[in-house]
């Protein structure tokens, strides 16, 4: 079977906790169990490992951030063209000085929010090109956006980063053909959802501390309000039959007291598992954390 990665680097994203998931996938998945969704697909670690180890009749992924969602059609149905134009950039971009490279990726960022905020889909392909672009040369390959929607993220420091994956892109791109994209609010998912699916649910996380500010992947705010919504809809699709599997920062990493999650979803199991905290603006402050596996089985 092909197989493949994600092709963005995601904050939050969870090839490190793969070991740790696949563990909660259910036996009957590629047998009993033939559809699979993500409401918030986001980098597409689960989606891409679960796509190359089963068969499966049906796959729905969603999420809310137009641009993503942008950059995974193209790459599903204009992958050769995706690439001619990332290779482009990385030829371009590996070959200037750093004065160079600040001058370029100012000017893709500029070029990524006018199209952004324009909405021009005839401009879908640069877009997701800008998109993959700016993933692989920003600092941290962080999405981040301000209250108007613009991408806001500095450049990062890189010496030759990887802009065009060929044979990852390629691989994704026919992992894709039978998946269904969406882009809107998780609930829109319901309609797709039953007793045959395995669904995986990883939303923007809780902040552990209040500190923390990496949680604006897109224009909307997901706070202990949207947690507590996004926990009845849990309890929805339990109801169904379909098997679940959350994930979510461990808030007792920061204050043994937090019960929160233990409280949302205290009838179903809950784990613990080791994590590192990969995005921090401050090395000394990446290490290792816990993080939440959240199973209705």
């Amino acid at each position: 079977m092909v197989t493949a990665k994600s092709f963005v680097k995601w904050a939050g994203g969870k090839s490190q906790l793969l070991t740790d998931i696949q563990k909660k996938y259910p036996i009957e998945l590629g047998k009993t169990i033939d559809r699979y969704c993500e409401p918030f697909v986001g980098g597409g670690a689960v989606l891409f490992d679960v796509l190359s180890r089963y068969r499966l009749k049906e796959v729905l992924i969603n999420d809310i951030n137009k641009e993503l969602v942008n950059t995974y059609e193209q790459i599903k149905l204009h992958v050769t063209e995706l690439i001619n134009e990332l290779e482009n950039y990385q030829s371009t971009f590996w070959a200037m000085n750093t004065d160079e490279r600040k001058n370029y990726y100012y000017a893709k960022r500029e070029r990524f929010n006018y199209i952004k905020i324009n909405g021009d889909e005839k401009a879908n392909i640069e877009k997701a090109t800008l998109f993959i672009f700016l993933n692989r040369t920003c600092f941290n390959g962080l999405f981040r956006v301000n209250s108007k929607g613009l991408f806001n993220v500095p450049m990062g420091s890189y010496k030759k980063p990887i802009i065009c994956d060929e044979c990852n892109l390629r691989s994704v791109s026919r992992l894709l053909q039978n998946v269904t994209l969406k882009c809107g609010d998780y609930t829109d998912c319901l309609s797709f959802i039953d007793f045959n699916t395995f669904v995986y649910i990883d939303p923007p996380y809780r902040p552990i501390t209040k500190t923390s500010s990496f949680t604006a992947y897109a224009e909307t705010r997901f706070d202990d309000k949207e947690q507590i919504e996004l926990g009845a809809f849990v309890n929805k699709i339990h109801l169904l039959g379909t098997k679940v599997v959350v994930s979510n920062s461990d808030p007792k990493n920061n204050d043994e007291c937090d019960n929160f999650f233990d409280e949302l979803y205290k009838t179903y199991r809950i784990e613990r598992v080791a994590a590192k905290r990969m995005i921090n603006c401050n090395g000394e402050s990446r290490g290792d954390i816990s993080e939440l596996l959240i199973s209705n089985y």
